[in-house]
């Protein structure tokens, strides 16, 4: 492959996935807002498109960067999933993005990501008047951490019913709309 050919395949992959990622995600905020839930007939096909996509506009390499993309994504989401502070469907949605955007990208969505998600925690605890108590939740967390290793918190986990969760959407619509404007 010349490299006219490559620039121009690269650039048309960034467009078409920006936009294809602005509609997922805007979606999947709308889902997670209403009903707490991102659905698997959303992200499952977003998923398989981008390795499609990403294959087909750049051949192995981008199958390649596709597939290291939702890897990335897994192994970090993974962790999150498995300690009980995020859903499943968090992790479909952070794959898809990986999909779309490879793993160069996608070190930079996670970041902004958790900085979104971080300072939308504390806006939602303020806004419904738990931010002392949320506040003495993650420094007990981070205490744990340090004295017993990565554990689940008891009382922090999903899967509590008294636990205070908020939608994880919107904090990754942002991570990944501002890496876009990073590359």
């Amino acid at each position: 492959m010349n490299v006219s050919l490559f620039l121009w395949a690269s650039m048309n992959m960034h467009l078409i996935a920006c936009w294809n990622l602005l509609a997922l995600l805007l979606t999947a905020t709308a889902a997670d807002l209403r009903c707490r839930r991102i659905p698997n007939w959303l992200v499952l096909p977003f998923l398989g498109a981008g390795v499609t996509i990403s294959a087909t506009v750049q051949g192995w390499n981008g199958l390649r960067q596709s597939l290291e993309g939702i890897a990335l994504a897994t192994a970090v989401t993974g962790v999150l999933c498995w300690l009980g502070g995020m859903g499943l469907g968090d992790l479909k949605l952070c794959a898809a993005v990986g999909a779309w955007i490879g793993p160069a990208q996608l070190v930079t969505a996670l970041v902004v990501t958790g900085l979104a998600g971080g300072a939308l925690a504390l806006i939602w605890a303020a806004f419904h008047g738990v931010l002392r108590e949320s506040l003495d939740g993650s420094s007990d967390l981070v205490a744990g951490f340090w004295a017993k290793g990565i554990q689940r918190h008891p009382s922090l986990i999903l899967d509590n019913p008294s636990a205070r969760t908020m939608p994880y959407a919107p904090a990754i619509a942002i991570g990944t709309m501002v890496s876009f404007l990073s590359n």
